[in-house]
C-alpha cells in the first residue's frame, strides 16, 4: 500500500509514499502492517494528511525524530480483511501476481511477476521463456481471470 520514505518534523511523523489512488487513501486505514527487519508489525495510525506528493503520518509509539528514523525504507501493508470488497471483474494487483498466463490457444506464457500502472491501462509483467508485457484490458486482451485457480487466459500471441 505504501512505503515509509522519510521524516517530517521533529515530533516523530513519517513521510509516506502511498500507492493508493488517491494518495491519501492509505489514511483510510487506522492500522498498518509495517515491515521491519523481516517482520510485519501492526501499528496504529494516530493522524495523517496529504503533504505535496507524499502523505505524512503519526504512528503510535513514535514520538520523536530518532524513533521515526527507524521506520525509513519500510513497506506498508493493510490486513487483507480491511480492504474493501471489489466489484465483479475488478482485482487487487496482489491477486494477479503469481497467476499463470496462457493464450486462448493454450500456449503457456509464464507467470505474472508484477503489474505496472501506465496511465492508459495496467500492464501484466509475465515471466516465462521470455518476459512479456501484456495489457490488462478485460474482454479485449484478457479473456478470463480465475483467481481461485490462479489462472489468466489472454488473447495474446505476440512473441
Amino acid at each position: 500500500m505504501g512505503r515509509v520514505v522519510g521524516l517530517f518534523g521533529v515530533k516523530g511523523w513519517v513521510k509516506v509514499f502511498s500507492y493508493t489512488d488517491p494518495r491519501q487513501g492509505i489514511l483510510d486505514y487506522d492500522h498498518w502492517l509495517i515491515e521491519r527487519d523481516g517482520q510485519w508489525i501492526e501499528t496504529a495510525v494516530l493522524d495523517g494528511k496529504r503533504q505535496g506528493k507524499a502523505v505524512i503520518a503519526q504512528l503510535s509509539g513514535v514520538d520523536d525524530r530518532d524513533a521515526a528514523a527507524e521506520w525509513i525504507d519500510s513497506d506498508i501493508a493493510i490486513p487483507r480483511d480491511a480492504l474493501p470488497t471489489l466489484d465483479e471483474g475488478s482485482f487487487y494487483w496482489s491477486d494477479l501476481e503469481g497467476c499463470t498466463v496462457a493464450t486462448t490457444g493454450g500456449k503457456a506464457l509464464g507467470t505474472v511477476a508484477t503489474v505496472l500502472e501506465t496511465g492508459a491501462n495496467d500492464v501484466l509483467v509475465v515471466k516465462g521463456e521470455i518476459e512479456r508485457l501484456i495489457p490488462f484490458v478485460m474482454n479485449d486482451v484478457i479473456v478470463s481471470v480465475d483467481i481461485d485457480a490462479k489462472s489468466i487466459i489472454a488473447d495474446w500471441d505476440w512473441e
